[in-house]
């Protein structure tokens, strides 16, 4: 073992793809500082604020010294296994199988097209009988592959070799826990898409769940856009010092989502985002990458107090989620649009669609932002029917909070300095691997500290507050109005039609409530699981036919059937006018909003 090595090697084989199981397992290399040697399996992986549990999926464990000898072990705890060691063991070998074949971008997928990796659900981790200070060195990570596929990862490649049969295997190292831990490895046939900008090298590798090709011209396109996004971030915070950025793109039929990782993102759209002519999905595939890619800032270097040191074993908790994900859905929206990967039309588009979600939530009025942040755990992943009544997503309210906060920093210092000047500041100050940083990590104090720093700022600490910390909706009208903009109701969501204010699901002919919207008539006539019979005595047939039975009704009574734990009972009610969720966009804007919506790559 080298002076730099960790004595770690990490083991994954993808060769039984047609039944899911990935082959792992991991070499531990002595000396050992105890008989006894206990792992740990992460419970999470960062990113995602949920316990997840992965080491559910492990079976077939085995531990072996260097002699292949079985050595006892034992399960310690949820999340733990203790291996006893003779007295003269210089090597541990511990190896198992993983059930592979949840396709999310969170997880471990192996089938016969491809291999997605995810070191926190693939490897345990010494916890006792290691030195803590070897798990900072230099690991090993072995792959082995058929032979067509070929890797992508931010991992440093050192040999690539074939074996007997045609198999491969790719040997890569990397410095450190976390960096192992918070990276990802894709391996497929697909070939592995590179280039170069502003001297720093990025590689899109896609795959298909199904085995589609996507269309080349829409392909290089989204390369394009890639491009422009990269150097809208580098314009705003300067080109990075890492050298490398990889894409894994995965499509599927109906799946999405995206999950940032050290240098990396693996991001999920449906297929249909690369098809001519599907421009709403095409924005939603560069609105992910941007936001993605902004991660490499706000999150990634610049983090949360608590995020310093990532605990896989325990939840980490932090207020700040509206910052570290509201903020950067924002700001990665407007670098799409001041790049040129988005039009002016398509940020109008996302923003009528958002504000038709903001609209139809009533849980601003029972849980402040930081709030929402802090019971991520609890909240983000485990939604019911009743959640929009009490609960809001740091995404979403997060999002238009900060747009609130860079409209009002802009009126105060004459639109000079906004929201995204205040995080390139931010990472400046307390960002991990910034020369300049003051302190690593924030906290709220430090955010709002640094606000009242900011050009016309300084007496802003009170309207911070009252955005993230008090239970209220913000005032976009009042923010939009500084471009001469302002909402109106959609033309097509018009007062006066029938509404119970429930949401709806058909299944086998049947109509049953899912969910209530705010000031649903039917909030205490009903409850979630009840099946809406008739109207009036007419049978319901589906939820079109129903939307039919009470359409230009407001204001009548109505006779409503419904079956509860399958009693029938009949209830009245008094319609009430539909809420006008839908709004538009009105206005050109004036020259304040043409400065928003310009690239910064001209400064």
């Amino acid at each position: 073992m080298s002076p730099s090595s960790s004595g770690l090697c990490f083991f994954a084989d993808a060769l039984n793809g047609s039944q899911h199981h990935l082959h792992a397992g991991l070499d531990v290399q002595g000396p050992f500082t105890s008989t006894q040697v206990v792992f740990r399996f992460p419970r999470w992986v960062p990113g995602s604020y949920f316990l997840r549990e992965p080491i559910q999926h492990m079976f077939d464990f085995s531990a072996k010294d260097e002699n292949g000898a079985d050595l006892k072990w034992k399960r310690v705890g949820v999340d733990g296994i203790s291996v006893r060691l003779k007295k003269t063991s210089t090597t541990l070998s511990i190896r198992y199988t993983l059930l592979a074949r949840e396709l999310t971008v969170r997880s471990n997928h192996l089938d016969n097209t491809h291999l997605h990796l995810m070191p926190p659900f693939t490897w345990f981790w010494p916890e006792r009988g290691v030195s803590a200070d070897r798990l900072e060195m230099t690991h090993e990570v072995q792959i082995t592959s058929p032979a067509t596929w070929t890797p992508a990862t931010q991992l440093d490649l050192l040999e690539e070799k074939s074996l007997d049969g045609g198999d491969r295997c790719w040997t890569f190292s990397t410095t450190g826990r976390d960096m192992l831990l918070d990276s990802i490895i894709e391996v497929n046939p697909n070939p592995c898409i590179s280039h170069e900008i502003e001297g720093r090298m990025h590689h899109l590798k896609w795959w298909d769940s199904g085995g589609h090709q996507p269309d080349p011209e829409r392909l290089q396109a989204f390369q394009d856009d890639i491009e422009r996004i990269a150097r809208e971030h580098f314009a705003l915070f300067g080109v990075p010092d890492w050298p490398d950025y990889t894409t894994v793109l995965h499509l599927t039929d109906t799946g999405r989502g995206g999950l940032e990782h050290m240098n990396s993102q693996t991001s999920m759209m449906p297929r249909s985002c690369l098809f001519p002519d599907h421009p709403d999905e095409y924005r939603d595939l560069v609105s992910l990458f941007s936001h993605e890619y902004l991660h490499q800032w706000n999150v990634k270097r610049l983090r949360p107090k608590s995020f310093l040191n990532y605990d896989l074993q325990s939840e980490t908790h932090t207020d700040l989620l509206w910052w570290f994900e509201g903020a950067t859905s924002w700001l990665g929206d407007m670098i799409c649009v001041r790049s040129g990967a988005w039009s002016e039309e398509d940020w109008r588009l996302d923003f009528e669609r958002k504000m038709k979600r903001h609209t139809a939530n009533n849980g601003m009025l029972r849980e402040s932002l930081a709030e929402s942040s802090h019971d991520a755990w609890i909240h983000l992943y485990r939604s019911g029917p009743y959640t929009r009544e009490n609960q809001i997503s740091y995404y979403l309210e997060g999002e238009l909070a900060l747009m609130c906060l860079d409209t009002e920093m802009r009126r105060r210092n004459d639109h000079t300095f906004g929201a995204c000047d205040l995080m390139a500041e931010l990472v400046r100050k307390y960002a991990i691997h910034s020369d300049e940083a003051e302190q690593l990590g924030v906290d709220y104090k430090d955010i709002r500290d640094t606000l009242k720093t900011c050009p016309g700022g300084s007496s802003m600490g009170p309207y911070l507050d009252r955005l993230v910390r008090h239970r209220n909706l913000p005032n976009l009208q009042r923010a939009l109005s500084t471009f001469r903009l302002k909402l109106v109701p959609h033309a097509s969501d018009k007062e006066g039609k029938g509404w119970l204010g429930v949401g709806l699901k058909e299944a086998s002919g049947r109509v049953k409530i899912t969910t209530y919207h705010a000031g649903s008539p039917l909030r205490t006539l009903s409850q979630v699981g009840d099946e809406l019979l008739a109207v009036d005595g007419v049978r319901v047939k589906s939820v079109n036919h129903l939307k039919k039975l009470i359409a230009g009704r407001t204001g009548e009574e109505i006779k409503l059937d419904i079956t509860h734990e399958g009693i029938l009972n009949t209830v009245s009610l008094v319609l009430p006018p539909s809420p006008q969720h839908g709004v538009s966009l009105k206005g050109k804007g004036n020259e304040r909003w043409k400065a928003w919506l310009k690239t910064r790559q001209d400064r």
